[in-house]
């Protein structure tokens, strides 16, 4: 993904560079400044000491020393004073002039912290949102792939504002697994419950058995015109509601179609594209992927997407529900009520909201995984 959110210890990245969220002298601080230093060494300082400080939304860079980082870039944030005073401009000059440093110098990878959010005071709010619109305009004409780095999950706040609703909707539709098994056993008890008694001093009479026969399973097949016939394997009941699609494979009622696969994956994202009458850099840049994932896609037909990256691609494409339902099932995928996960993702597409990275912020904000 060229742009993903991550919470972790910034020091611990594994990232051509890493942004330091300094002062205006570059020797060292608190927060996240004094913990790159300490990781860094002593050679760190050394080399700040020849920087001669820098200026507030200016950025400058130093080697890695001890850190698993090649570079250093130091950039100065602005503290908070009410958003009057120019802060906003500031920031936004922060993550423009860190990422053009990083550009430069050859970097394929940086992480940022989230600048000014701490002890400088900005809103963390009003801090994510710059940071993610800075990040996703660079990533649109360059090829790099960017982690913004949260510490603490609680320090990611999103507007109130922004997505009011989601929270009545996963309310509403949401059943979580262990509330889906309780209400299958309440339901199997109260059958129980109701089941008429014996009279009492008499045997009780036994109903005559008869062996119920099992259905088979029937098997599906995801056939590919080049590729032939693969057989798929059934999964369990369980397996049907939660991440795969291989849900399709077995049937669990007589009167339910049987359900084979008669185009790729691949096949149908290629089509959807010029239907669409996108390029292939305009979606994968929607999609949040690269152009190396989606070389892959283009050149094999038979290509096994992740979950995630099937429903980046819906997304990318604006697909409706019916639509994104359609190509998950190519991939053997699909949505359900009993994942969270997924419960989101059908919010933003209920809601035409197709913007790839406000839906990560959500999705970073409940602990789930990104696209």
């Amino acid at each position: 993904m060229p742009f993903r959110i991550e919470r972790n210890d910034i020091t611990l990245i594994k990232a051509d560079a890493i942004v330091n969220a300094a002062n205006n002298s570059l020797l060292g601080g608190g927060g996240v400044d004094g913990a790159i230093h300490a990781a860094a060494g002593k050679g760190l300082l050394e080399e700040c000491k020849t920087l001669g400080g820098c200026k507030t939304g200016e950025a400058k860079i130093t080697k890695g020393y001890n850190l698993p980082a090649k570079y250093v870039i130091h950039t100065v944030g602005p503290v908070w004073s009410g958003g009057d005073s120019g802060e906003e401009a500031l920031l936004r000059s922060c993550y423009r002039n860190s990422l053009r440093l990083a550009a430069e110098n050859g970097c394929e990878s940086v992480a940022f912290p989230l600048i000014s959010a701490g002890v400088y005071g900005y809103p963390k709010d009003k801090a994510i949102e710059v940071a993610c619109d800075e990040i996703k305009r660079f990533i649109k004409d360059n090829e790099i792939d960017v982690t913004l780095v949260i510490f603490d999950r609680g320090s990611f706040v999103i507007g109130s504002g922004k997505f009011g609703s989601l929270r009545s909707y996963i309310d509403e539709n949401y059943v979580s697994e262990t509330e889906r098994r309780f209400s299958r056993e309440g339901n199997l008890l109260h059958t129980a419950a109701v089941e008429p008694m014996p009279c009492m001093g008499a045997p009780a009479a036994k109903a005559p058995t008869e062996k119920k026969k099992k259905r088979p399973l029937k098997r599906r097949l995801f056939s590919d015109k080049t590729a032939g016939s693969l057989p798929v394997e059934p999964r369990d009941e369980e397996r049907l509601l939660g991440q795969s699609y291989e849900s399709a494979q077995c049937d669990f009622s007589d009167s339910k179609p049987e359900f084979v696969i008669d185009e790729s994956f691949s096949r149908m994202l290629l089509r959807k594209i010029d239907e669409k009458g996108m390029t292939d850099s305009e979606c994968y840049y929607r999609a949040n992927s690269d152009r190396k994932l989606f070389s892959k896609i283009r050149c094999n037909a038979d290509y096994r997407p992740k979950k995630e990256t099937a429903v980046a691609f819906a997304i990318a494409l604006e697909l409706d529900i019916s639509e994104t339902e359609e190509l998950l099932g190519k991939a053997g995928y699909r949505l359900s009520n009993s994942i969270l996960f997924d419960v989101i993702i059908r919010y933003f597409i209920e809601n035409k909201i197709y913007d790839i990275f406000e839906i990560n912020e959500v999705l970073f904000s409940y602990d789930q995984k990104c696209l």
